[in-house]
């Protein structure tokens, strides 16, 4: 008999919610199993142990990121590709934040380690947008320059945002007002200074 696909994703999650919400005390596979209604023994099943199910839960989180990236057409209007990769990566965030809280380390591994090849499997989402930048210098919106540096600002400037608002430092009554007078000008602030 195969292992069940649907227990894998189940468990993925709430491993991420268990890690996010309470920390990594509270991961154990009698908990996991609980949680999903299904047997310890699932765990080992599909992953081996509990490091790799939290490897798991990473690389789940980064295919998620992926999929929404994806899902974000590519356009004759290079410079607002960019702002809709922007927009994917806030609406994946959100969309799946205690997944996005273990892929950015701001949820509690504890003892568990992410290994560098399971942090190589989520840096290929960032060429997406070296690409999308480096699109916009090729169209002559962007003075020529080092399209991964300037993608690692405007990266780091969303993700930052982002952090904070899933974090609830951004108070959801305020979320709209946040977006467009904390978001958008910043981001509109790094943009500019980069208009060819």
């Amino acid at each position: 008999m195969s292992p069940d696909p649907d227990a894998r994703r189940r468990l993925i999650e709430a491993a991420a919610r268990l890690l996010a919400d309470e920390g990594p005390s509270a991961l154990s596979t009698r908990r996991l199993a609980a949680e999903v209604g299904t047997s310890t023994m699932a765990v080992y099943t599909h992953f081996g142990g509990l490091p790799e199910l939290v490897r798991s839960v990473a690389r789940e989180g980064f295919t998620r990121l992926a999929d929404h990236l994806a899902a974000v057409p590519m356009t004759d209007d290079p410079l607002a590709d960019l702002a809709a990769l922007g927009e994917a990566y806030r609406a994946n965030a959100l969309d799946n934040p205690q997944l996005y809280a273990v892929m950015f380390g701001s949820a509690s591994l504890g003892g568990y380690r992410l290994h560098d090849d399971a942090l190589n499997e989520g840096r290929y989402t960032f060429e997406v947008l070296v690409t999308a930048t480096q699109r916009t210098m090729d169209a002559g919106i962007f003075r020529p320059g080092d399209a991964e540096a300037v993608a690692a600002q405007l990266w780091s400037a969303t993700h930052g945002f982002v952090m904070l608002e899933v974090s609830g430092y951004l108070a959801a009554d305020r979320e709209p007002d946040a977006v467009d007078e904390v978001l958008n000008p910043m981001l509109a602030g790094i943009v500019t200074a980069y208009f060819a």
